[in-house]
């Protein structure tokens, strides 16, 4: 089995790795282009949301290797529903960044089950939590030469001492934009609940980890290294309930140097030299771009006359997400990944049944 340290002492134990693809074929298979412009970088492929969900025990039947179990069944039910979630990049021909590709090839989510060697009150009594939340997540760097081949949606369940149990979800923002991912897991979870309480399903799911061990009782070694970055950004998320539309790129770098300024006098820290601009729309593809900072031309503009922000992720309503009637989560915590040297801007129109209008997410470097 895999072993990782934390600062801390605490050991986190990796039992198994599997994928999850949708319930069905997915047919006719679904694309979306990921446009690259600017300078040079391949960083976008590394930036990805988190959010880590603690959830005390709730029965004597209840435990993160149940909740494991059911989850490969009740998320290939739901990724039917969002097939890209479970696809992969792809590039076209050899022409580079600017033809990349995210296809519903139903290569599949990655599902990791694992445990640790804490109760779950001795981490929430922890007053910086970090270094142990970054366990509970498990991310894989996408590399630019062969992105086909890495997932872009994780799911890790950890198993605590006591046991309570996480459930730890890593997304590339190249795939979804924080707002999509957590109406996506709301809907998940509903079919989750649907699924375990259904009269006619045994008690316990048929992918139980515990009863697939070898007959000495041992989980085989695995070989694996997760690349959560422990350096947590700050992020100001601005919305604009209006949606955002025929905007060219002079307006959106506009419309980002407004929010990054105001960003900077709300968190009193500054924008990095260069940062990653994501545009996305509902129904449309991603366009990326590697923006240096001095570019920037502030230009006056009513577009955010009226907005409203927010420095914590607490206005996406992840507490909301439970994966078990009645037993909503003792923890929740959301952050993007901090780059080296580099920030982000996200402008994404949303338009779903939890919020419209259009965000603005400005992620800093971690100090």
């Amino acid at each position: 089995m895999a072993i990782y340290n934390g600062s801390s002492g605490s050991k986190l134990l990796v039992d198994a790795v599997q994928s999850v693809v949708p319930m069905k074929p997915t047919e006719p298979r679904a694309s979306t282009q990921v446009e690259v412009s600017g300078t040079h970088s391949s960083t976008f492929f590394g930036r990805c949301f988190h959010i880590v969900m603690c959830y005390n025990k709730a029965s004597d039947e209840d435990s993160g290797w149940v909740a494991a179990g059911w989850i490969k069944e009740s998320l290939s039910i739901a990724l039917s529903e969002q097939p890209l979630l479970a696809g992969r990049l792809r590039r076209h021909d050899d022409k580079g960044d600017e033809d990349l590709h995210i296809v519903s090839n139903d290569s599949g989510a990655r599902l990791i089950e694992a445990r640790i060697d804490m109760n779950l009150a001795d981490f929430l009594d922890l007053k910086a939590k970090k270094d142990e939340e970054t366990k509970l997540v498990f991310w894989e760097d996408i590399l630019d030469q062969n992105p086909g081949f890495f997932p872009l949606f994780y799911v890790q369940v950890t198993n605590f001492k006591c046991g309570g149990y996480s459930i730890g979800i890593s997304s590339s923002l190249l795939l979804a934009d924080p707002f999509v991912m957590t109406s996506f897991l709301k809907k998940w979870a509903n079919v989750h609940k649907s699924l375990v309480l259904k009269a006619d399903v045994p008690k316990m799911p048929t992918f139980y980890l515990p009863n697939l061990r070898n007959s000495a009782g041992k989980t085989p070694s695995l070989l694996m290294d997760s690349k959560t970055n422990k350096c947590v950004a700050q992020s100001v998320i601005f919305n604009i309930p209006t949606k955002i539309s025929n905007l060219g790129s002079d307006n959106y770098h506009n419309l980002a140097a407004e929010c990054i300024l105001e960003a900077e006098h709300i968190v009193g820290t500054k924008m990095a030299s260069n940062f990653s601009l994501y545009v996305k729309k509902p129904d449309e593809d991603v366009r990326v771009e590697i923006c240096p900072k001095e570019k920037l031309i502030r230009k006056p503009t009513s577009i955010v006359n009226g907005f409203t922000y927010a420095s914590s992720w607490d206005v996406l309503g992840a507490d909301e997400i439970c994966f078990n009637e009645g037993n909503k989560a003792a923890y929740v915590s959301c952050w993007i990944n901090s780059i080296f040297d580099e920030g982000s801007v996200m402008i994404v129109g949303t338009d779903n049944e939890y919020t419209s209008g259009t965000k603005i997410i400005v992620t800093f470097t971690a100090e």
